[in-house]
């Protein structure tokens, strides 16, 4: 797959199963993550990959937490399950600026960081999809990923295989409507 065509054709998938990327794989999604624009190598994200049983547990402990500090009933309470199990990997996108350049400009490099996460997996292969949640801001959550104040979750890249095979086309072949030119 070219890059072009890796572009343009990029879609999030809801059901993943094995394999996730192993040691190898994984490493090339961060490298690639590692080359978004930074505002002069100040890397202002981080990412913390869960991948056993024993950190899906601990997420999903702090989620479970998380929806009774919002009071979320047992409906929200029921999703985190599946939210834990929707694939084999899931990375956690954290925005951490440095000081010296706007916030805000660093939170759209993590941004960026991490939809290079989401490329550089569907170049190996793999498919994902990037979620977020009411949780991803709530102090138990944080907590979890010993969030400093100034600290954001972008939200979870969920990695791993496709259940079915996945239609990879264009999806706005119209830019008109999104578009102005002067």
């Amino acid at each position: 797959m070219d890059t072009l065509e890796l572009l343009t054709t990029r879609r999030s998938t809801k059901s993943l199963t094995a394999p996730a990327p192993d040691e190898l794989q994984l490493e090339t999604m961060l490298q690639a993550a590692s080359q978004v624009p930074d505002h002069g190598n100040l890397t202002p994200w981080r990412f913390i990959v869960i991948n056993s049983e024993k950190g899906k547990t601990r997420l999903h402990q702090a989620l479970l937490k998380a929806v009774d500090e919002l009071n979320l009933g047992e409906d929200t309470r029921a999703k985190t399950h599946k939210v834990i199990n929707l694939a084999p990997m899931i990375i956690a996108v954290i925005a951490s600026p440095k000081s010296g350049k706007p916030e805000w400009e660093q939170q759209m490099s993590a941004a960026c960081s991490a939809y290079a996460l989401q490329l550089a997996a569907q170049a190996q292969g793999f498919d994902s999809i990037w979620i977020t949640g009411l949780w991803v801001g709530t102090e138990q959550v944080r907590a979890a990923f010993n969030c400093g104040e100034k600290e954001k979750i972008l939200g979870f890249i969920m990695v791993g295989t496709a259940e079915n095979a996945c239609h990879h086309g264009a999806k706005n072949t119209d830019s008109t409507a999104f578009t102005e030119i002067w």
